[in-house]
């Protein structure tokens, strides 16, 4: 390791302020330089989940990545935020990252960690994961025993979503959105939509919680379908 700051990737929750873990909410507290990703010319909600943690005087590190599905534009923004987190620690001064759930399940932060683990040390705080409380919202237990989860994009083809649907025994369907018609299409044609169930922004301001079948028409990209 050639830097002498500490590099920490922190799950922040899924959007409630109460489920940031207390590890979390020290490092936060006492944070020297916080980072965090922010859609290009949006306010971060990884940063709005702890606003009222950040301490005076540190320095923010805004990471904006464009949401678009080429990946050339996210890697770029990654790198320039890599160089910039790289500064600081190579200055001596710990680095907290913020992510929105969990840091390495679909967190945005194991980008940046590949970029920095080889030269710097990384501590990875966990973090509530939309997957357990889109669960715990929908009251729906996700596994016992010996079962199966089978966790699934959305973006996924059509196909690829209906053969790995129709082999699993609990299903989460994440990132909707704009997928909504297609994963529809699909649930309904395996004729499981009655055991659907659709959470939109879990714990979050807004959040609804309902049967696949009277799910709206359109749906935000933090959406989940539970089956």
């Amino acid at each position: 390791m050639t830097g002498t700051g500490i590099l920490f990737g922190v799950g922040v929750g899924p959007g409630a302020p109460d489920l940031v873990t207390l590890r979390a909410a020290r490092l936060i507290g006492a944070a020297e330089v916080l980072a965090y990703p922010a859609l290009a010319g949006a306010e971060s909600l990884a940063r709005g989940i702890v606003a009222d943690l950040i301490p005076a005087g540190c320095r923010e590190i805004a990471i904006e990545v464009p949401m678009t599905t080429d990946r050339a534009p996210a890697q770029t923004a990654y790198d320039a935020g890599a160089a910039r987190i790289a500064a600081e620690l190579g200055a001596g001064r710990n680095v907290v990252v913020l992510c929105e759930g969990d840091p390495v399940f679909y967190g945005s932060f194991m980008y940046l960690q590949a970029r920095l683990s080889p030269r710097f040390a990384v501590e990875v705080v966990p973090g509530v994961t939309s997957l357990t409380a889109c669960a715990a919202r929908a009251g729906r237990p996700l596994a016992a025993r010996n079962e199966r989860v089978t966790v699934l994009p959305g973006p996924l083809p059509e196909d690829e979503l209906r053969s790995r649907i129709a082999g699993a025994e609990t299903v989460a369907v994440m990132k909707v959105g704009r997928h909504l018609p297609k994963i529809r299409a699909v649930i309904d044609g395996l004729g499981l939509t009655e055991r659907a169930v659709y959470v939109e922004r879990a714990t979050m301001p807004g959040e609804r919680v309902c049967p696949l079948s009277e799910a709206p028409a359109a749906a935000p990209y933090f959406s989940m379908i539970l089956l």
